[in-house]
């Protein structure tokens, strides 16, 4: 069957394709005989053609062809006679009586059968001279042992170890070569065991005494063994094992111990019973009272002198160096850790006699750790007493930061001492600071409460005086004049009910008084009321057309309110803890300590030391400061929850930043560190200032959460509603007086006024936000928020200090004059409210608070318009 072509190949269509294709299309109908003959007729021909072709090739090159048909004749007689000889050849070498194959595989058979004999008898003869060399090597290694020559018998352990791991490889597995293996292992045993008792015959260590034998008899030994053979004949394995006990044993009990404990060394040489010759090294405890801290360095020495003339010579070149140099780093270690370092001293005066022992410890590590330890040693010893000025400053330093952190933390497990400092102000104080009065004992009042004081300064040591913080209260105690009668200071709340729900401080005469007036002021509400009182009281709203009921409007001036200038300079005094004095004073110390020791001359300045001695003491001033900063806010940070407590802490740095300026301009010799002093001063004040104003805002927080339950003072007409916001004012005017009596004895005057005005101010400020955002007041509720805003005017005695004399309050609370005349404006008429306005008195409030105002209060009229228009014309020139 032919191969069929692919349908994409181009076809050639032969005379039997055209036949079967006929055969194909025809139908049933159509084939019949002269169909079959026509076919047959086709294929006749085709033959008849294909016969004709070839015929004519022939003919055309019959020259080629008969040649051709020659060649093919005479291959096929030669192919015949070579498959004759190839038949002969075959027979030739492969008859098996007469082949030569067979013949040739006989003989190399025979060959190789002799060849493996001879290999055999050659394996046997070496394996038994191999074996008969072993067994000389275990008889004579046997007889070295039972005769106790112990380093030639480690020297044949060696030897037959050797030649048992090279037998002939048939023997690796017989039996023979194991039993010698194992006879080997049994006596080499026995050897390490014998040298290791030798060693430890020759070499005894223990608590009391060290003793080296230079020679040693072992059992079965003819002669005694010399103590260099043993070692060099132990194991490597075991003779570092007992070195490095030794090593251990010796650094334990005569150079460690002899740090920690009076020990005394002594060096002899004797007999053992046996009559053998022994060096001992012997150690006995010296009397306590011995203080010569020279002593540890003597005892080093001997025993190091010792083991050099008994031990070095006797070790084995693998370890004559390795030994000798572990020792090094172990007594250098023990030098710094347990002599120098520990015996650094806290004194200056102790600093000669140490650094005698210092340079015997050199001595010490120049002649025997270098020269007879290690040579490469890294001389840490040296390194260290070279620096020995930085490690003592360093551990001043440490000693006296760790002596603040502890000064601190004790502060606060029990109440701090106090004391008051005074704050000196210049002639150019601003006019808020310039309030105070020119007679400080009396007029700012310390002495007549006579309580405070005279606590602090009892509480404080006695020798803290020396600072003269305390001399001119001496002297107003020497002046102090009979203790006025205290005024009873009625309480506005009473007549306005808003004490009736929640408790109040108790009054002066009720024991304990919570608003106890430091400064021995303790003015009535109706002094207070007819000192202070400036803004007009209008009785009554006049009609449209009346007359204003109130002829002159008064503002106090700035000479009513400031007292007259002083020559002399104006301090004004403040409570300080004493933590802050032990702190000052603990700097004042690391400062005088630091130039004692540069000035001393005891440590040379090195031409490579970049510090000069002292400096990292002095330094340590400057640290202290900086951990008091760090820790105190931490540790008291449940203490500094209180208003009186962070005022304190304000004042202690700002006290402190005033003392460092002071030992800055001051005391000789800071100039090394005043650059960071300068920094601590300035930290400690930015501290301080800090401090204060997180206090006032703080209470400004608490006091604007107060305020936000009055919901804005609407609806005021409600019963509820106004009791509500009466309730919210009273507790404002609570929280302020308590935190202007926690302040009073704490802060200095100026500094307290400006704290009590500040939160005065944003309570003020709040109100009147609330109140002018009302878009409609009735005439009931501008009643209500009037009386409540006069709630507020007995916070003016806050700020009255001469009842002679007009409150300074305006200079405090800048919107007091505004938040006074609010309540007068909330029940004024529309007349009073235009006099006031065309005199100049509502300045303070601004055109559009006007409008909004008089939007809320008054009906749409045409005289409201008016107003309006004449409001918003602007304020009047004058």
């Amino acid at each position: 069957m032919s191969f069929p072509l692919p349908d994409h190949l181009p076809r050639q269509l032969d005379v039997s394709s055209n036949v079967l294709s006929k055969f194909d299309s025809v139908t049933l109908q159509s084939l019949n005989s002269s169909f079959a003959s026509s076919c047959k007729a086709e294929l006749d021909e085709s033959i008849r053609l294909t016969k004709t072709q070839i015929h004519d090739r022939i003919c055309a090159d019959s020259s080629s062809f008969q040649r051709q048909l020659s060649s093919a004749k005479s291959l096929k007689e030669r192919l015949n006679a070579l498959s004759g000889h190839v038949q002969t050849l075959s027979v030739t070498l492969s008859d098996s009586k007469s082949g030569l194959v067979p013949v040739l595989l006989e003989a190399l058979e025979a060959h190789q059968s002799l060849a493996q004999e001879s290999l055999d008898a050659d394996v046997l003869s070496d394996s038994l001279s191999h074996l008969s060399e072993c067994r000389a090597q275990l008889d004579a290694l046997q007889k070295l042992v039972d005769t106790g020559d112990l380093p030639p018998a480690v020297v044949a352990c060696h030897a037959l170890n050797s030649s048992l791991i090279s037998v002939p490889g048939p023997l690796k597995d017989a039996l023979v070569v194991s039993e010698i293996q194992a006879r080997l292992r049994v006596l080499s045993n026995c050897v390490e065991e014998l040298l290791s008792d030798a060693y430890t015959k020759s070499i005894i260590v223990n608590p009391s005494q060290v003793i080296i034998k230079p020679f040693v008899l072992v059992p079965r030994s003819l002669k005694p063994l010399p103590l260099s053979s043993v070692l060099s004949s132990i194991s490597s394995a075991s003779l570092a094992s007992h070195l490095s006990t030794l090593r251990r044993d010796i650094l334990t009990h005569y150079i460690e111990c002899s740090f920690d404990q009076p020990t005394s060394l002594t060096v002899s040489t004797m007999k053992d019973p046996s009559g053998a010759l022994m060096h001992v090294l012997g150690r006995f405890p010296s009397s306590p009272n011995i203080t010569d801290t020279g002593s540890p360095l003597a005892n080093v020495s001997t025993t190091l002198d010792f083991l050099h003339k008994q031990l070095f010579p006797t070790l084995p070149s693998t370890h004559k160096h390795s030994f000798p140099r572990s020792l090094s780093k172990p007594i250098s270690t023990a030098v710094l850790a347990r002599l120098l370092i520990p015996g650094l001293p806290s004194q200056l005066e102790a600093l000669p006699a140490f650094l005698r022992i210092a340079h015997k410890a050199v001595d010490l590590e120049d002649k025997y750790i270098v020269g007879m330890l290690d040579a490469s040693s890294e001389r840490e010893i040296k390194a260290w007493v070279n620096n020995v000025c930085t490690h003592y400053e360093r551990q001043r330093r440490s000693h006296i930061l760790d002596f603040t952190r502890k000064l601190i933390v004790q502060s606060i497990s029990s109440s701090e001492p106090t004391f008051y400092a005074q704050l000196s102000l210049s002639q150019d104080t601003p006019d808020k600071v310039g309030l105070a009065p020119t007679d400080e004992g009396d007029a700012w009042g310390l002495d007549d409460d006579g309580q405070s004081l005279n606590a602090g300064s009892r509480s404080a040591p006695e020798e803290e005086n020396v600072w003269g913080f305390d001399d001119n209260l001496e002297e107003e105690k020497e002046s102090q004049q009979a203790k006025p009668v205290e005024i009873v200071e009625e309480d506005p709340g009473d007549a306005w009910g808003w004490n009736d729900e929640e408790p109040v401080p108790e009054e002066p005469g009720q024991g304990e008084d919570t608003w106890d007036d430091p400064w021995g002021e303790e003015p009535s509400l109706s002094e207070v009321t007819l000192a202070v009182r400036t803004v007009p009281v209008l009785s009554q709203r006049p009609s449209a057309d009346s007359a204003p009921a109130t002829q002159s409007v008064s503002r106090p001036t700035g000479s009513t309110s400031r007292h007259p200038a002083t020559s002399g300079p104006i301090t004004e005094p403040y409570l300080v803890s004493t933590l802050a004095k032990s702190i000052i004073r603990t700097v004042e110390d690391a400062l005088r300590e630091g130039q004692e020791l540069s000035s001393s001359g005891i440590f040379s300045t090195s031409p490579t030391s970049t510090t000069t001695p002292g400096a990292l003491i002095m330094q340590s001033g400057a640290l202290v400061l900086d951990l008091y900063r760090a820790v105190y806010p931490i540790v008291a940070a449940a203490r500094l929850v209180r208003p009186g407590d962070v005022m304190k802490f304000s004042n202690n740095c700002c006290w402190l930043a005033e003392e460092v300026g002071r030992l800055v301009a001051h005391e000789r010799g800071v100039l090394v560190v005043k650059d960071k002093l300068e920094e601590c001063k300035s930290a400690l004040q930015v501290l301080a200032d800090s401090w204060y104003q997180d206090g006032i805002d703080k209470q400004r927080t608490a006091l604007g959460d107060i305020l936000a339950s009055a919901k804005g003072f609407t609806d005021t007409s409600d019963q509820d509603r106004y009791d509500d916001c009466e309730m919210a004012i009273s507790r404002v005017v609570r929280e302020i007086r308590s935190a202007a009596n926690a302040w009073k004895p704490i802060l200095p005057k100026g500094k307290y006024y400006t704290a009590v005005g500040a939160i005065v101010e944003v309570s003020l400020q709040r109100i009147l936000e609330n109140i002018l955002a009302i878009p409609d007041i009735p005439e009931v509720e501008s009643h209500k928020l009037s009386e409540l805003c006069r709630i507020l005017a007995a916070l003016e005695g806050l700020f009255v200090e001469d009842f002679s004399e007009s409150s300074f309050v305006v200079s405090y609370v800048p919107s007091w004059l505004k938040f006074s005349y609010l309540s007068e404006l909330l029940e004024a008429s529309m007349a009073d409210l235009t006099y006031l306005f065309e005199e100049g008195a509502l300045v303070d409030f601004g055109v559009d608070e006007l409008v909004k105002l008089v939007r809320a209060l008054f009906a749409d009229t045409p005289l409201r318009t008016k107003t309006l228009d004449k409001i918003m014309g602007g304020h009047p020139v004058r």
